[in-house]
């Protein structure tokens, strides 16, 4: 949505309106009433019993931003993002020391590429926005995201337990600090190379991280890879790829994924972990979308059981008008070794279950 002056110097803290090309507020408020069973209220494993919660972002994560414009001239434009996540379930922010946790960018766009300085996804993310099988859906759930995207590589009875790259966070590398991003487009390819700066004194790779996504897309089908290497402060690595495909055939769409990663987590020792992914959607009418994805997640550590998960989805979207959408989603997860871990010295539940009935609003 287009705004006046006053209220972009209010979003923006800024006292004038020079000619801007444009400001926008945009966001998406996403919450429902999700059932479990083996499954406490954050969706981690319990000993037994059921829970009833309103829970945020199942199908999109809730969240708001504003990005902006300005032409410099010829094709050449000033551009810069600003977005954080929304618990609508509560009101609060995704995360309580960063109001801007997803985004927090400036950069240019031009007819060589886009060139974007600050905090933003890594490329193992970038990658796969086309081939997620769930097509980035319930993201606090969803392996692709917190496995293969290490938003999330702690589950069961241990974890990384420390930050690799500049993301500012144990065991969450998904978006980064101090980033560096070129992007750029050549027929159906699109190449992206990233750096981030740990901005360790006296030594640049402490905390770093590089990688390189590649993608080629044609209109009924696409794949797309990346590989990224993080490092810790203390200079131990973290080595990780993703590489997926998706086709279109009428009302049909199938994709699929498979994705590694392998990190040094202290001396002789090593957590490995693998994601492999397939899903299909069908328009089922004009107004509803099927969405069915399967996940399978294996796990190596030195001085642990090997384990992992599976977890299959079931999404059934229906648009109530253009930013409305209702919605139900059902998953299943089956734990394996002992990934499904302890609480209180009780073992919990080796299966979860989940209905959600929600709806999504955008602006």
């Amino acid at each position: 949505m287009r705004h006046s002056c006053a209220l972009t110097a209010l979003l923006v803290a800024s006292g004038t309106c020079p000619a801007q090309t444009g400001i926008d507020l945009y966001g998406i408020v996403d919450v429902g009433l999700r059932a479990a069973g083996g499954l406490n209220a954050n969706n981690a494993p319990t000993p037994s019993g059921h829970t009833i919660a309103v829970n945020s972002g199942i199908d999109q994560t809730s969240r708001w931003g504003i990005k902006g414009q300005e032409s410099l001239g010829g094709a050449w434009r000033a551009v810069f993002r600003l977005e954080g996540g929304i618990n609508a379930d509560t009101g609060a922010q995704a995360k309580s020391d960063r109001l801007f946790d997803r985004l927090a960018w400036a950069g240019l766009d031009s007819p060589y590429g886009q060139l974007a300085l600050g905090r933003q996804p890594n490329l193992l993310s970038d990658a796969l926005i086309t081939v997620d099988p769930l097509g980035k859906r319930f993201a606090s759930f969803n392996p692709n995201i917190n496995v293969a995207g290490l938003s999330n590589t702690a589950f069961g009875t241990h974890a990384f337990g420390r930050q690799y790259g500049p993301s500012g966070y144990a065991d969450n590398f998904y978006r980064l600090d101090n980033t560096v991003k070129y992007t750029a487009n050549a027929g159906p390819w699109q190449a992206r190379a990233a750096y981030s700066a740990g901005e360790v004194a006296g030594d640049s790779s402490a905390s770093s991280s590089h990688g390189v996504a590649l993608a080629y897309q044609q209109p009924d089908w696409v794949v797309s890879g990346a590989t990224s290497q993080f490092r810790s402060r203390d200079g131990l690595p973290l080595d990780a790829w993703t590489l997926g495909a998706a086709a279109k055939a009428g009302a049909w769409q199938f994709k699929a994924n498979a994705a590694r990663n392998k990190a040094d987590t202290g001396p002789g020792k090593t957590v490995t972990q693998r994601v492999l992914s397939a899903g299909v959607s069908r328009q089922a009418a004009r107004d509803v979308l099927v969405t069915t994805a399967l996940y399978s997640v294996r796990r190596e550590a030195t001085g642990f059981v090997d384990d992992g998960f599976d977890r299959a989805f079931l999404f059934v979207e229906k648009m109530l008008a253009p930013r409305t959408t209702a919605y139900a989603e059902a998953d299943v997860t089956a734990w394996r070794g002992d990934a499904a871990g302890k609480t209180a010295s009780r073992a919990n539940d080796r299966h979860g279950t989940g209905l959600t009935l929600g709806l999504m609003q955008k602006f």
